[in-house]
């Protein structure tokens, strides 16, 4: 068990639907991290952008991406997470791929698909929700549009880490900001969210606001708009436990079900 959790944070660009590029352009980024970290997280669709020609990109969970991640977590001994777009059988999935040193690969696939860009209709929604325990830490990661929802991650498990990977545009960016912040606050938990840049290939534009909020909604790392960046975010344990100790806000939560 660790009682610090360092998280390096990628903003970037992305290279639409070209997951060679991609794959190069992040292999960069990730050797310009020169202290230790545990956690790499990079955006949403991280090898194509936010896509719905997923006959076109799609990869199988033995296709070079997957082998790629591997590789950088073995090297970089931290684990690697981002989301792209993966076929089996006859579907299609946006899923979140947290890939350890080990080569262990945990996913999950994204239960709230974008419906205002038609993403229901391409990709099959995931129905799990995935909790991982890495260096002794509880994480749930998450998926760009999932952040609107927050029955769906309401922290029932006491996880200490909700991380969403996302490619929010420009124009939403308050509610991006207010919800990242929000979800912090009512979980009593780190939220992370890793956002793009750029504009894509419909002409969407993107201004990042990746950031990092403690327990209580403070922002523990400078948020940058509109650059390419690396944010390396140190996780405490102690800050956790001290504020849900001392505040206890999590005991009186709601018992419910999700259909």
């Amino acid at each position: 068990m660790q009682d610090e959790l360092k998280v390096a944070c990628i903003q970037s660009s992305l290279v639409w639907e070209n997951p060679k590029k991609n794959r190069k352009h992040f292999s960069e980024r990730i050797k310009e991290i020169t202290q230790e970290v545990d956690v790499i997280v990079l955006p949403e669709m991280f090898t194509t952008g936010f896509t719905m020609n997923a006959s076109k990109v799609a990869e199988t969970m033995d296709g070079e991406t997957v082998a790629w991640m591997q590789k950088k977590a073995q090297k970089a001994q931290a684990a690697i997470v981002g989301s792209m777009v993966v076929v089996e059988g006859n579907k299609f999935y946006n899923r979140l791929l947290f890939v350890e040193p080990s080569g262990d690969v945990k996913c999950y696939d994204k239960r709230h698909t974008f419906t205002l860009a038609h993403e229901d209709k391409v990709f099959t929604a995931g129905t799990k929700k995935l909790i991982i325990d890495y260096k002794g830490w509880k994480i749930c990661p998450l998926i760009c549009y999932d952040l609107r929802f927050p029955v769906w991650a309401r922290n029932v498990e006491d996880y200490e880490v909700l991380l969403y990977v996302a490619n929010w545009p420009k124009p939403r960016i308050l509610a991006w900001d207010t919800l990242l912040k929000a979800r912090a606050i009512e979980n009593m938990c780190y939220c992370i969210g890793v956002n793009r840049i750029g504009i894509d290939e419909a002409q969407n534009e993107y201004c990042g606001n990746t950031a990092v909020y403690d327990v209580l909604g403070n922002a523990i790392t400078p948020i940058k708009p509109n650059r390419e960046h690396i944010e390396i975010a140190v996780l405490e344990k102690r800050h956790i436990s001290f504020y849900r100790n001392k505040l206890k806000f999590l005991d009186d939560r709601d018992d419910f079900a999700i259909n």
